[in-house]
């Protein structure tokens, strides 16, 4: 089995490094997180390092601020990219 999941992991970074650069950290962004989370949050948008998602509420955000390092080591380990930070930001009401 985990034969099969390096694989897979391989082809998600190899299609991934073929993206865009300023495309690539936003299509990872699913696969970082997981389903139940992405399903929940949006991602903005991808500027200067800096990655854009908007969640729920505050309880999301801060939540999700604590997941961060996480989140950018396995998206710049997908992507080859060097986001810097991602900033959580709360949907407008």
């Amino acid at each position: 089995m985990e034969r099969v999941s390096g694989g897979l992991q391989k082809i998600v970074s190899d299609a991934l490094r073929k993206t865009p650069p300023s495309q690539a950290p936003l299509l990872a962004w699913p696969i970082a997180c997981g389903t139940a989370v992405a399903e929940r949050t949006r991602v903005v948008d991808f500027v200067e390092g800096v990655l854009r998602v908007e969640v729920p509420d505050f309880g999301w955000r801060a939540e999700l601020q604590t997941l961060a390092p996480q989140y950018l080591a396995v998206i710049n380990r997908y992507t080859g990219s060097s986001i810097k930070r991602i900033n959580f930001v709360v949907k407008p009401s």
